[in-house]
C-alpha cells in the first residue's frame, strides 16, 4: 500500500490552513503545529481557534472549524532549541513530504523552519512558506483586507460615487490557499523526476496582482483610469451585465455579446429594448446609462420568477440573487456539499471541493471534525518514538503542550 503524503504545517489565520486543506481533501495527512502558551495571553495557538461562536469548548469557534477538519494539531515551542529539535526529529521519523508555514519571513530563521535548515536534513522535503509580500519582504506583515487595498481590489470594487470596499469573501487569501495546493503538486510531480524537494514562496500580495488580467494591461492600451474603477453591480466593459430590481426581489443579467442581445430583444418582455444604438457592444456602453434605466423600467413591473423564464428561454446568462442562508440548498451545492460531525452529535455543512475528489466520495463526503488545541501532541509524538517519560518532560518544561 502506497505511503499517503504527509504534510507538517506551521498554521494560522485562513490563507494556509485553506491551502492544506485542500490536501485534506485528497485523503494526505495534515498535522498543523501551533505555539505553546505565551505568558499574559489567554489565549493559545491559532487565533482564529477563537473568532466567531463557540462551537466545541472555548478553543474551537465558528471561524475555525471549516477549514481545519481533518486535520491533526501539535503544539510546540520552537522557540527553544529542544523545540526545534523535537520538529526536526518529527520530520525525519514520520518522514514528512511538504513542510508548510504562513508565519512572518523574519521569524523563519530564528524558529529552525526556514528552508535552508529543514531541507538540509531532508532533501526530498517541500517547503512552502506564506506571507503578505514574499520572503522578499520578510518584516511585512499582511492580511487579506489589506492586501486587498493594496493591490487595488478596493479601488475596482463598490458603486461609482461610493467609497472603496473589499470583497465579500477573503479572496486573496483563498488565493494564496490554491497556490499552495498548485505549486506542492507541481513540486511533487518534479520530485518523482529529480528526488529532490523544492523551496515554494507564495506571496498574497503577487497572487493577487496576477488576477488583473482585465485591468492592468488595459492602461498601457489606452483605457482611462476611471473606465476600470469601480462601477457597481455593472461589468466595465459588456453591457449589459448587471442587477436589476424586479417586482419582488433582484435578477443579475448578463449580455456578454450581440448574439445574445438580440436573442434578448427577440423575447417580447424585452421586445421594447430593440433600438438601432443598442444593436452593438460599443453602442451599448456609449449609451448605457439609458439602457439600464430601460431595462430597469422594465423589470421592475415582472416578477423574478416571470424574469427567468424569458432569459431562460432566450439562453441569456441571469440568475437571482441568492441569499447568502440559501446557497448550500442549491442542488448543485447540496450535492456535493462535505459535512462534519461537531462532538455533541450536530452535523455541519461544508463547501464543497472546487472539483470532484475520489478519496472524497469514498469517504461519504465527511471529514472528521477539527482538532482542539494540541489535540494530536501526545499521540504525535510517540509516533516519532518518544516514550511517555521523554513527553511528559517535555510538557513539564514547556516544550510541548
Amino acid at each position: 500500500m502506497q505511503k499517503r503524503p504527509v504534510v507538517l504545517s506551521l498554521e494560522q489565520a485562513l490563507s494556509l490552513p485553506y491551502g492544506t486543506l485542500r490536501f485534506v481533501h485528497l485523503g494526505w495527512r495534515v498535522i498543523r503545529i501551533e505555539a505553546t502558551p505565551v505568558a499574559g495571553r489567554a489565549t493559545p495557538g491559532d487565533p482564529n481557534r477563537y473568532i466567531g461562536r463557540p462551537v466545541a469548548g472555548s478553543d474551537r469557534h465558528s471561524y475555525y472549524i471549516a477549514p481545519n477538519v481533518g486535520k491533526e494539531s501539535i503544539a510546540i515551542n520552537l522557540k527553544s532549541e529542544e523545540g526545534r529539535s523535537t520538529l526536526q526529529r518529527l520530520i525525519h521519523e514520520l518522514e514528512v513530504d511538504v513542510f508548510c508555514t504562513n508565519t512572518m519571513p523574519a521569524r523563519h530563521a530564528p524558529l529552525g523552519i526556514d528552508y535552508e535548515t529543514l531541507s538540509a536534513l531532508r532533501p526530498e522535503l517541500i517547503w512552502c512558506s506564506v506571507s503578505a509580500q514574499g520572503t522578499a519582504y520578510p518584516d511585512v506583515p499582511g492580511y487579506d483586507p489589506a492586501i486587498q487595498a493594496l493591490m487595488g481590489f478596493m479601488d475596482l470594487t463598490g458603486e461609482r460615487d461610493g467609497p472603496p470596499l473589499q470583497c465579500g469573501p477573503p479572496v486573496t487569501d483563498l488565493k494564496a490557499g490554491d497556490e499552495v495546493f498548485a505549486q506542492t503538486i507541481l513540486a511533487m510531480l518534479e520530485r518523482t523526476e529529480s528526488g529532490r524537494g523544492k523551496r515554494v514562496d507564495i506571496s498574497l500580495a503577487h497572487g493577487a496582482a496576477s488576477w488583473l488580467h482585465t485591468f492592468t494591461p488595459m492602461l498601457d492600451m489606452g483605457s482611462p483610469p476611471d473606465e476600470l474603477r469601480r462601477n457597481g453591480n455593472s461589468h466595465r466593459q459588456f453591457i449589459p451585465v448587471n442587477s436589476y430590481a424586479t417586482a419582488d426581489g433582484f435578477i443579475y443579467i448578463a449580455v456578454g455579446s450581440d448574439a445574445q442581445w438580440t436573442r434578448l430583444i427577440a423575447a417580447p418582455l424585452f421586445a421594447a429594448l430593440d433600438e438601432t444604438r443598442y444593436r452593438t457592444n460599443e453602442g451599448r456602453r456609449a449609451s448605457q446609462a439609458d439602457l439600464h434605466a430601460a431595462i430597469s423600467a422594465l423589470t421592475a413591473l415582472h416578477s423574478t420568477a416571470d424574469i427567468t423564464a424569458a432569459l431562460a428561454a432566450a439562453a441569456i446568462p441571469h440568475s437571482p440573487i441568492t441569499p447568502i442562508e440559501e446557497v448550500a440548498d442549491l442542488p448543485l451545492v447540496a450535492d456535493t456539499a462535505l459535512k462534519t460531525t461537531a462532538p455533541d452529535g450536530s452535523e455541519i455543512r461544508l463547501p464543497p471541493p472546487a472539483v470532484p475528489v475520489d478519496h472524497l466520495d469514498a469517504i461519504g463526503g465527511e471529514l472528521p471534525f477539527a482538532p482542539s488545541y494540541g489535540e494530536q501532541t501526545d499521540a504525535i509524538l510517540s509516533e516519532a518514538g518518544l516514550d511517555d517519560a521523554a513527553i511528559a518532560d517535555l510538557r513539564a518544561s514547556g516544550v510541548v503542550a
